[in-house]
């Protein structure tokens, strides 16, 4: 990276002249006054900033110090090492990515998603993941990260390590554990529950069996998030499987989070009929969540979601000798093509990727009805399946819901990828359905790439583009992005990512990953909780704490479309000096009981500025200044 005055302009990668004919005088004419050093180490200039929070773009200058926003406003008097010409460009926070399927070797670089705008994932989506929370963040810091790594901690996997495969009651000692194992996982850090009641044996479940295990994490104040299970028995209703991870959430205290949000099969055109569900459930009093990506094919196992749960029972080998009996193959045929019909319009509606064929291309080669065309390709191994599902009236209703999330059910990988969601999924909303169709607003797209995922997970300090917010933020040209990948071409590269920084650093230049590897572990705290986004009026914080010789005063409001807060945040404890006095005010955050501001402040007089994190949660308050931290719980 250069440095010194060095320029990053997405336009063109070029030294400043100005500065290096500065530089060179400086040191060639005696008595010459040199230039001040520079006040931060990033300014990215002339953009029009959204904030995250819905509102409107501004034009502002935007001051990264260390990995926290330093400033946002006019910033005509500063310097920066790092210079970005953001001039007709927009710019936001970094995109986060509540379902993530990247792979260990893929965060270690993570160009798709990088080169998505996408500075933060969430993995262990569909239930999926290791169990040990602790040990795979740890392996992944030891590894490098390219992007920041949130974890939820997965239902089906405790499901398989405790209750196995087969299809049976757990028992009370099985329940004790597996409600231990989330348990466990929330403690280390994961920020929520996920679930895959669709894939098996997560399927074997029953829905009392679900809230039974997962209001262990009530008291965590966090989401459940499911794949939902769409049966025989419903009439493969995914309607009825979205209405089951609602009652889940509700019953279990959970925030329901509808993920990869979808109307399959037969109920194509009802997306309405689940919208008003969600609108219902939160009105009672339970917030509802979803998020989806912009595609109307996804991506599984051909095994999972076409053979039937009692031909899975037992896992692949019990699978397979099934297969082998004459009798139990003409079922699973008959109800494969049951499955297929009713969820994806029949064999037409299922591509194999990996050999690039359409089923019904395999049957015709086969000389086989659809169903038997299934059971031989998995007599041979599991392949992958692109399957068709929905509508794109369904599509834009789900996207425009005011609590979903945009997401992509994909992930940073390191090889192949062969849904285009890997590759294009952002930019294909901004391009897409801001630009062209415009379905959604710039302001509220943003939204929901930033703000909306980071408070349903329960992030305090991501998602907001505002003083003492970690340094995550995307610089993208509203008139070019857009995506490229196909379904025939799935890794061609999305165009229109300009500039990405992650934790202060350029991640991204000129639409080309840097290779920094500036990505890091986030961990969940006891208070960080998914909430419904911060109310437009007016918000304000009172606290004052008194402990031995430390006194805390947290005395802030928001007016109603003020993009900054205002007031007194104050911390003294003498015995080391600490005079802690918020002087650049961010934004509040707020929930019922729950509140958080972000600013910029110094520990003690003459420190260096660093960006501050203040929450208020019921008698509790916690301050985190750089690497001082201050909390007044537990004492």
């Amino acid at each position: 990276m250069a440095i010194g005055g060095a320029s990053y302009n997405p336009g063109m990668r070029v030294r400043s002249v100005a500065v290096v004919l500065a530089v060179v005088l400086a040191a060639v004419l005696p008595g010459r006054a040199t230039q001040p050093p520079p006040q931060y180490d990033v300014v990215i200039r002339g953009g029009t900033v959204f904030d995250g929070t819905g509102a409107a773009g501004v034009r502002a200058d935007v001051a990264i110090a260390g990995d926290g926003i330093a400033r946002v406003g006019d910033l005509d008097g500063a310097r920066g090492t790092v210079e970005v010409d953001a001039t007709g460009r927009y710019v936001s926070p970094g995109f986060v990515n509540i379902h993530s399927h990247a792979t260990p070797d893929g965060l270690t670089t993570a160009a798709n998603m990088l080169t998505q705008g996408v500075t933060t994932e969430m993995v262990n989506a569909d239930g999926a993941g290791p169990i040990d929370i602790r040990a795979q963040l740890s392996a992944a810091e030891a590894r490098g990260l390219a992007v920041n790594l949130a974890t939820a901690i997965g239902f089906n996997s405790a499901w398989a390590e405790v209750v196995g495969q087969a299809d049976r009651r757990p028992s009370a000692e099985d329940l004790a554990r597996l409600r231990s194992l989330l348990a466990n996982g929330l403690a280390d850090g994961a920020w929520g529950v996920s679930a895959g009641l669709d894939y098996k044996p997560g399927y074997y479940a029953t829905t009392e069996d679900v809230i039974k295990v997962v209001d262990v994490a009530r008291t965590s104040r966090t989401f459940f998030t499911n794949h939902d299970r769409v049966t025989p028995e419903s009439n493969f209703s995914s309607i009825a499987g979205m209405a089951e991870t609602i009652a889940i959430g509700a019953r279990s205290g959970l925030t329901p989070v509808i993920t990869h949000m979808k109307v399959q099969g037969r109920e194509q055109g009802r997306a309405a009929d689940i919208l008003k569900q969600m609108r219902e459930a939160t009105d009672r009093g339970t917030y509802t969540a979803a998020d989806v990506y912009p595609y109307l094919a996804g991506q599984t196992g051909l095994v999972s979601l076409i053979i039937p749960g009692w031909a899975q029972d037992g896992g692949r080998e019990a699978m397979l000798k099934r297969f082998a009996e004459p009798v139990l193959r003409a079922r699973i045929v008959t109800e494969a093509e049951e499955a297929m019909n009713a969820r994806f319009g029949g064999a037409a509606g299922v591509y194999l990727p990996q050999t690039k064929q359409q089923l019904t291309a395999v049957m015709q080669s086969l000389g086989v009805p659809a169903g038997e065309a299934v059971v031989r390709l998995l007599e041979q191994g599991s392949p992958g399946i692109i399957a068709r599902f929905g509508v794109e009236s369904d599509l834009v209703a789900i996207l425009q819901h005011p609590t979903s999330s945009v997401a992509c059910d994909c992930g940073a990988v390191s090889g192949d990828a062969s849904h285009p969601r890997y590759y294009g999924t952002f930019p294909r909303v901004l391009g897409r359905y801001v630009r062209e169709q415009k379905a959604l607003t710039w302001a509220d797209a943003i939204r929901k790439m930033t703000g909306l995922p980071a408070a349903t997970i329960g992030l305090v300090d991501r998602g907001w583009l505002a003083p003492g917010m970690a340094a995550d933020v995307v610089v993208f040209d509203p008139a070019t992005v857009i995506d490229h990948a196909t379904f025939e071409a799935p890794m061609q590269p999305s165009v229109g990512i300009q500039t990405v920084v992650l934790n202060g650093a350029v991640v991204v230049d000129r639409g080309a990953v840097t290779g920094v590897k500036a990505g890091r572990a986030l961990r969940r705290g006891p208070h960080m909780p998914t909430r419904p986004m911060s109310p437009a009026g007016r918000r304000a914080v009172s606290h004052k704490v008194t402990l031995g010789e430390v006194e805390a005063v947290v005395d802030v409001a928001q007016a109603a479309g003020a993009r900054a807060a205002t007031g007194r945040v104050s911390l003294r404890r003498p015995s080391d000096g600490v005079s802690l006095e918020l002087t650049v005010f961010g934004q509040i955050q707020s929930a019922p009981g729950w509140a958080s501001l972000t600013g910029r402040g110094r520990v003690r007089p003459g420190d260096p500025e660093v960006s501050v994190v203040v929450t208020s949660d019921g008698d509790t308050l916690v301050v985190r200044a750089g690497t001082f931290a201050f909390t007044n719980a537990d004492r």
